[in-house]
């Protein structure tokens, strides 16, 4: 079987379920008996991996890709990079993961491959510090809008995303503004009601910053209107509503929006791990 009639593998991933993502990937891996294409699965089933937090898993699907690498410059190669320091900036080892993203970002641009080199340069902001991490989700944004790759171009919304924050963690929140209304844009339409949605929360809450608290709050209860009519409900949704609310003084009114958003979030391990004083305010204020 030529590399042109294998599956496209990367259609397989939903980020959201990793573990379903990995199983995918398996029952497709017999069709990758060998070459790069193989180690480029293998890749993302180490990613999929790390999602689920089963670093030494990963890492042992690493060493195995690592052991089985031609010697030359590869798109395997940078995919396996890439895939390393994700697995070492998840588990809280950002240090370690740099340099594995920069010799991502060099052997991409050697070999044009634009998708993965914004990949990786969007990688090494997340690992950045703040004042840093704005200009490498700059030199992204750049890399990404001149590229004649679709599929680096799809990086933008979320670039946008990454690059508001950037500018709210520095306090501008101007400006995070203006650019998490570029991303709500550049979501819409594109068929993901998921990045849409969270791109919206993402403007609501930047209001919510500017003390814009009627229209922050109007935006959230609009998304918990989309959620109500799915049957579905959002932690992040839920927290917001009861933070304007507190700040308009309708402390009760609060309180049902901070248990519901306790309920949810308390079952993120990702936020529980990191922001433990965010979830124990949650059920202080519920």
């Amino acid at each position: 079987m030529t590399p042109s009639d294998l599956p496209d593998f990367d259609l397989l991933w939903d980020y959201n379920n990793p573990a379903a993502s990995e199983e995918k990937f398996r029952e497709v891996l017999p069709q990758f008996p060998d070459g790069n294409e193989r180690l480029e699965l293998l890749t993302q089933i180490a990613r999929s991996q790390g999602l689920q937090r089963k670093f030494e898993q990963a890492h042992q699907t690493l060493d195995e890709i690592e052991g089985q690498l031609p010697v030359e410059v590869s798109r395997a190669r940078v995919r396996y990079l890439l895939e390393r320091g994700r697995v070492f900036n998840s588990s809280k080892h950002p240090d370690q993961a740099r340099p594995f993203f920069e010799r991502a970002l060099k052997m991409a641009q050697e070999l044009s491959e634009d998708f993965h080199a914004v990949d990786a340069a969007h990688m090494l902001a997340i690992v950045a510090d703040p004042a840093s991490a704005l200009d490498w989700n700059l030199r992204a944004i750049q890399m990404a809008e001149s590229s004649a790759d679709e599929r680096a171009r799809g990086w933008l919304g979320s670039l946008y995303n990454n690059t508001g924050w950037s500018y709210h963690d520095m306090g501008d929140y101007e400006s995070a503004l203006t650019i998490f209304q570029k991303a709500e844009s550049n979501f819409s339409g594109k068929g993901s009601a998921d990045k849409f949605r969270i791109a919206k929360w993402t403007v609501a809450r930047c209001l919510r910053s500017l003390k814009r608290i009627e229209e922050a709050l109007s935006k959230q209860m609009n998304l918990k209107a989309e959620f109500d009519a799915i049957g579905g409900s959002d932690g992040y949704v839920e927290e917001e509503i009861g933070e304007c609310l507190l700040l308009l003084k309708r402390e009760e009114e609060a309180r049902p929006y901070f248990a519901k958003a306790f309920e949810l979030l308390s079952k993120d391990e990702w936020l529980v791990d990191n922001e433990p004083e965010r979830v124990k305010r949650l059920k202080e204020m519920s």
